[in-house]
């Protein structure tokens, strides 16, 4: 699509009186071609079991008629009706805390038949009515979909179908998760036991495994239903989420898009839809930094190898969120620069009733235009503007940064410090890219196309299989670079440990082992603090870059560089605070020939490829101007100017410019 998307969830249902002429109109002024509806209105659509009513439906379908408005439909399947729950209680999810109580969205097992049963109904009543509507684009099915801890007899009875196709008996099951363990065999299939209190890792991350494959399962059933409705020109997307982290009061539900999601499975999940979609939240005020929107971008544009649709992100959101002038400018051509073909903003407007009251959208309870509103106007013309010369914006990369379910699993369970997660480590790694400003893709480890890049760094790669260390050993003979370090390579996928010299697998490519690990008191390499962690290492082919310092551990390395075959290997012992962490970084962005640019962080630099030119976005993230030297001749699109190479700019503050080469 060569015009971006531009738009916002709006929902009539939850409207004090009829504006939505007025909010049609509002809309065309701030350049919205596109409304997302219905996603969480079940009650509305069908108040009482078989009885549907889609006045509010067709009132925004006909209003998006009417302005030239596209829509994208929802399926409304993650907020249950109480009739529903009436119907049968067990509609409600049973997690490890009890049974979950009416009145939150989420809150239903998606396993449970009568739920499945009556979803299929509503989704195919509300797609009858609106596949064929002229304005309809595409479909979202359900929303921010997770197995919301689900621990219900229905789920651990299927689990234990999935053991027993598995393993086949008992037996192969206790010898391949150690249940002998604390008298946790089992003779019997029968004798299976209630998963709730699990204490045993393995068996505990093969069931969160399971329930992630439950959500993927749950969509591919509303994707298929879908299929039987959609046109060929009608996109099949989801709003895929991440972890969460709260840095306001405990009484608000405020904070950002954290690392990978825990509860679901973006690589699975997007193989069943033909536009992968993304929430993404983030800081603003003094303590944006954009790297949440970057985070997004470089997972959702490598899942499919294409641009992605940010179906929310926040307007005004809260008290402590609502954006200075500018940055919400900056940070809607952040995420265009991360690969987005669009951005909707959740919501419209602020809600009169509920429990996200006060999480503010574009409009406030007025409904009056206010900066946040007159900003994304802004926007909306530079963006009908700037589509014929950087729609369908390709981006590639050249460093990719391996995640992994299992491994954040497994970690929880044998976590390195108790300060420390796994999507901390992410994080960290993520960050330290992003303000150096390397671009990369955040590919899944079971995915394993590593042949298109030049640079794999893989942290905390705990839990691997064959597959995955014979993909790896393959990529650094063939000449790649590979940077990994502390808890990789440890466990089967199964987590279980091996019982051969760690790394396993990988003694060889990195020219090393251990087999001690101890907390870092007191310890420095190259006169910095270590954080957290360390791993004893003991080199044999591999070249010491640093030992650590310590009284007693200063014969053991802490980083170590290995040549194998026609590639590189680096292997991180230690957790590095985040400047040295850059250093280390840079020495495996050198031998995989890939510059490191001039400028880092409050400067962040994007680029991508339309119409064979080569796009630069160049982000001023801060309060300070700041100058940027031009590197080629180009033309700057915002102000229609040109520059030559090596002239001198000035970026204000919060600022953007986007320079084509000439």
């Amino acid at each position: 699509m060569k015009n971006y998307l531009f738009g916002t969830a709006y929902y009539d249902e939850y409207m004090p009186y009829d504006r939505i002429d007025t909010d049609m109109q509002m809309m065309k002024k701030a350049g919205f071609n596109v409304i997302r509806i219905a996603e969480s209105t079940w009650s509305t659509l069908e108040p009482k079991e078989s009885i549907f009513d889609f006045t509010h439906i067709d009132r925004m379908l006909n209003a998006a008629e009417k302005y030239g408005i596209y829509v994208i439909i929802g399926t409304p399947t993650y907020a249950v009706p109480y009739w529903l729950v009436k119907l049968d209680s067990d509609v409600l999810v049973t997690t490890s805390y009890g049974k979950a109580g009416y009145g939150y969205r989420q809150n239903m097992d998606i396993t449970n038949k009568t739920y499945l049963k009556h979803a299929e109904i509503v989704i195919r009543k509300l797609l009858e009515h609106t596949a064929k509507h002229p304005n309809v684009i595409g479909f979202q099915i359900d929303n921010e979909t997770k197995h919301y801890g689900n621990t219900g007899k229905n789920i651990q009875t299927e689990f234990k179908q999935y053991l027993i196709d598995k393993f086949k008996t008992p037996d192969e099951m206790n010898k391949a998760y150690g249940l002998a363990y604390w008298s946790n065999s089992i003779a019997d299939w029968e004798d299976f036991p209630d998963i709730t209190s699990v204490q045993n890792a393995s068996l505990g991350c093969a069931f969160e495994e399971f329930r992630r494959q439950k959500v993927t399962e749950f969509l591919n059933w509303q994707r298929d239903i879908v299929k039987e409705y959609k046109r060929d020109d009608q996109f099949i997307t989801h709003n895929l989420d991440y972890d969460w982290e709260s840095f306001g009061p405990p009484v608000h539900h405020d904070g950002r898009s954290y690392g990978i999601q825990s509860n679901a499975d973006h690589f699975e999940i997007s193989k069943c839809l033909t536009l992968a979609g993304v929430d993404v939240y983030h800081k603003t005020q003094k303590h944006l930094t954009g790297m949440e929107i970057s985070f997004a971008g470089s997972e959702l544009y490598a899942l499919k190898n294409a641009p992605y649709l940010v179906l929310e992100t926040q307007a005004q959101a809260f008290a402590e969120t609502l954006p200075y002038p500018n940055q919400m400018h900056l940070y809607a051509l952040l995420n265009i620069a991360s690969g987005a073909m669009g951005v909707m903003y959740w919501n419209w407007h602020s809600i009169h009733n509920g429990k996200e009251t006060y999480w503010k959208g574009i409009l406030s309870h007025d409904f009056e235009e206010n900066p946040t509103y007159n900003e994304i106007c802004e926007i909306g013309r530079e963006l009908k503007k700037f589509s014929p010369i950087i729609g369908n914006m390709k981006k590639k990369s050249r460093v990719a940064l391996v995640v992994d379910n299992e491994a954040n699993g497994a970690l929880k369970w044998f976590p390195i410090h108790k300060d420390l997660s796994y999507n901390d480590i992410i994080i960290k790694f993520y960050k330290a890219l992003y303000e150096m400003n390397i671009e990369c893709d955040i590919i899944f480890a079971k995915s394993l196309d590593y042949g298109k890049y030049d640079l794999i760094i893989a942290p905390a790669l705990y839990s691997v299989s064959n597959e995955i260390i014979d993909k790896l050993r393959e990529f650094v003979a063939n000449g790649g670079v590979l940077f990994s370090g502390f808890k990789s390579f440890v466990t089967d996928r199964n987590v279980k440990v091996f019982h051969d010299r760690l790394p396993h697998g990988m003694t060889d490519v990195f020219g090393l082992t251990y087999n001690q690990h101890t907390r870092t008191e007191e310890v420095t390499v190259n006169g910095i603090p270590a954080e957290y962690f360390m791993e004893l290492l003991k080199p044999s082919t591999a070249e010491v870059i640093y030992n650590y310092q310590h009284s007693v551990w200063n014969n053991y390395s802490a980083f170590c560089k290995n040549k194998f075959e026609n590639g590189t290997a680096y292997y991180l012992g230690y957790v590095p605070n985040d400047g040295q962490l850059k250093q280390l970084l840079s020495l495996a962005l050198a031998e995989a020939k890939i510059d490191k640019p001039k400028y880092e962080f409050p400067i962040i630099i994007k680029k991508g490829y339309a119409e064979g030119n080569e796009i630069s976005f160049v982000f001023n993230i801060s309060v300070d101007e700041q100058n940027y030297i031009v590197p080629n001749n180009c033309k700057e699109i915002t102000e229609d100017k040109s520059y030559s190479c090596g002239d001198t700019i000035t970026l204000d503050k919060w600022n953007v410019k986007i320079f084509v080469e000439i």
